[in-house]
């Protein structure tokens, strides 16, 4: 293994710690449970968030943004990445996920860490639809389009 794989590794393994730690958190001094398409959706009309509850849903959304600049800051790598589709294809892509997450009451996050840790067969059954999307609009962009 290349010290770059090792760098690579080490950054998705403190990624995720960091995810596990911001739904632990979230949960134990909110008792919220941590999924990113609700905590937007409650900042955004019909019904936004109350006053005290929009400062913290801003702060992890301002953090979310902020980490991949930080981790570049810090590795020197680029914080966005190389793209991997077109401008239109990424807003449709983005358009399909936010009507998912809408359709699944809630996003891979919700589900995917904090409703799996709980054990909720909802989760589950959201997650593999999640992942089975996925991989088929893999397959779809990459050998049919």
């Amino acid at each position: 293994m290349t010290p770059d794989m090792i760098q690579i590794w080490l950054i998705a393994l403190a990624g995720g710690a960091l995810i596990g730690l911001a739904a632990v958190w979230l949960m134990l001094f909110q008792g919220r449970i941590m999924g990113i398409s609700g905590i937007l959706a409650a900042l955004l009309p019909p019904a936004p968030a109350g006053a005290g509850d929009r400062g913290w849903r801003v702060a992890f959304l301002v953090g979310l943004v902020l980490g991949p600049v930080v981790v570049a800051a810090v590795t020197g790598g680029n914080p966005v990445g190389a793209p991997v589709v077109s401008p239109p294809m990424l807003i449709l892509a983005g358009l399909l996920v936010g009507m998912g997450t809408v359709l699944g009451s809630g996003c891979t996050s919700g589900h995917g860490v904090c409703g799996l840790s709980r054990l909720s067969l909802r989760s589950l059954a959201a997650t593999l639809t999640f992942m089975a999307t996925g991989a088929a609009t893999v397959f779809v962009v990459r050998h049919l389009i």
